[in-house]
């Protein structure tokens, strides 16, 4: 090969290679211009911009369809282990026949009955569960009360194991006697000052007063806006107060307060009816207004209507 050959073999490959490389500097500038005249365009060309450019997804791993997650709901059986322990007192091992006996063993199929001595009838005059304490693997504890016709009461713990969401009820074993619930610590009364006889009193015994017997009606009593029924029918014949506390010290002003004041009370009452007198107490928050007091709600069974407002 000649010299003027391989010279001109040898100057067409860095000629190539420049080419190539000018047409990649020139691609850039006009990427960085194209860029910069998107962003000069504003937000909008700009998502434009964003948009029209591929991106690469990673697929999301893919989840069988036949497979769901629900929480475990399980029922307090207080109500099941009340009814089972009510039919067992009531039956005898002498007799397995009687609808107690078999409503029995059917809510325990595993529990023996009661072998009462000859002539001997359990018949408790209430059972009533007080407390349940749930333990694992879906099994309860449920305290239930069992008060005889002389007064006594005896407690019994029932053992039961519930299904899923509590769609099955099982006892699965005979009763234990155990100690009543203690007695739990009250907290102080937040009504520590008394009202004297006056305006507020007045107000509360004659809203009382209507509210229980039907004397009156209860809405020129309420405050704007409450709505709160009377008791019907009227339970009781007569309605006298006997002690109102209060929370704020403001109820035992001698003057009326301003329009807008707000009083919690708790009003000590004693209720007449055709068997005697019964005490009972009502929780009211008072409003003044225009120079009346008026109730702004009834605290004692708050799910009625007319809450304070």
């Amino acid at each position: 090969m000649s010299i003027g050959k391989r010279a001109s073999g040898g100057g067409a490959a860095p000629m190539a290679a420049g080419a190539s490389l000018e047409a990649m500097r020139r691609r850039v500038r006009l990427s960085r211009l194209a860029v910069w005249t998107v962003i000069a365009a504003g937000p909008a060309a700009l998502a434009v911009a964003l948009a029209s450019t591929p991106t690469t997804v990673a697929a999301a791993p893919a989840t069988p369809t036949g497979v769901r997650t629900t929480a475990a709901v399980t029922a307090d059986p207080a109500g099941y282990a009340q009814l089972f322990l009510n039919t067992w007192l009531r039956s005898t091992a002498d007799d397995d026949t009687t609808a107690q006996a078999r409503l029995a063993q059917s809510l325990a199929p595993d529990v023996d009955l009661p072998d009462l001595a000859p002539g001997v009838q359990s018949k408790p005059a209430s059972v009533t569960a007080v407390r349940s304490a749930q333990r694992g693997g879906g099994t309860w504890s449920v305290t239930v009360a069992a008060q005889s016709a002389d007064g006594s009461v005896r407690y019994y713990a029932v053992p039961v194991a519930t299904g899923r969401a509590g769609a099955a009820l099982t006892v699965t074993g005979a009763p234990s006697v155990v100690a009543g619930p203690g007695r739990a610590k009250v907290a102080a009364s937040p009504y520590g000052v008394t009202v004297p006889d006056g305006d507020l009193s007045s107000a509360v015994g004659e809203f009382l007063n209507a509210y229980l017997t039907g004397g009156g009606e209860v809405s020129r009593y309420l405050a704007p806006g409450v709505a709160l029924s009377a008791v019907a029918p009227a339970p009781y014949t007569a309605v006298s107060v006997e002690r109102v506390l209060a929370v704020e010290k403001a109820a035992a002003a001698e003057q009326m307060p301003g329009d807008g004041t707000r009083i919690r009370i708790a009003a000590r009452v004693q209720a007449q009816d055709a068997a005697g007198r019964w005490p009972l107490t009502y929780e009211l928050v008072m409003r003044a207004r225009s120079g009346r007091w008026e109730v702004a709600a009834l605290e004692s069974g708050a799910a009625q209507a007319g809450g304070e407002l």
